[in-house]
Parts: structure tokens; sequence; C-alpha cells
């Protein structure tokens, strides 16, 4: 089996180059927003990174989960944060969510196996 964090972050770059190279202003000024919104301010990155990944998982998108699993490990979040996060999301999401926990899961155990 392909490693799923390296499929997904090649399909991820190559899309999104894909995207931005049609210049659309709107979609470019979304992108730009994205990026601004997280980063560090009055809450560190991590926190808002934990806050993106409980968003999308309420909002069932799980392309958004696994970004936002990596960007979380990438600045410093633990296992057990992350764990303590998809709990709060899926409390807040309720039971439909529990697919998308699922896989969250698995692909947290893909990022720690590339550390």
């Amino acid at each position: 089996m392909a490693n799923k964090v390296e499929e997904f972050n090649t399909y991820r770059a190559k899309m999104n180059e894909k995207i931005l190279a049609d210049n659309n202003k709107i979609i470019k000024r979304i992108f730009n927003l994205d990026t601004n919104a997280f980063m560090a301010g009055a809450l560190d990155v991590k926190t808002k990174e934990l806050l993106g990944l409980v968003a999308s998982a309420v909002l069932r998108c799980d392309d958004c989960v696994k970004y936002h699993l990596e960007s979380s490990k990438e600045h410093g979040a633990s296992k057990e944060e992350v764990m303590e996060t998809l709990g709060i999301a899926t409390l807040i999401g309720g039971t439909i969510v529990i697919p998308h926990l699922r896989r969250a899961y698995e692909y947290w155990e893909e990022l720690e196996t590339e550390a």
C-alpha cells in the first residue's frame, strides 16, 4: 500500500498548483485568508490547528482533517492532545463523526510512523 501521507500531500500540492495557476482572484484570496488565519496571533498556531481539526471533523471533511492533523503534529501537538480534540469533535458533531474519527486515528498512526 502506498504511503497515505505522501499520497495525500502529493495530490494536494498538484491540485493546488493547478487551481492557483488558473489565476482566479476569489480562490487566491480564499487560500490567502486561510494561510493568514492560521498564523500565530492571540492564539498560537498549534491551538488554531486543533480548532481547525474540530471544525473539520464536525463538518466531515476528511481532507481537512488530514491537513489539520499534519499541521497539528508539525506544531507540537501530542497524540493525547489530538485524541482529546477529536473527542470534543465527536461530542459536538455526534455519532455521524465516528467514521471520520476512525480515519483520523488511522492517519495519525501514519504520521507517527513517519517521525
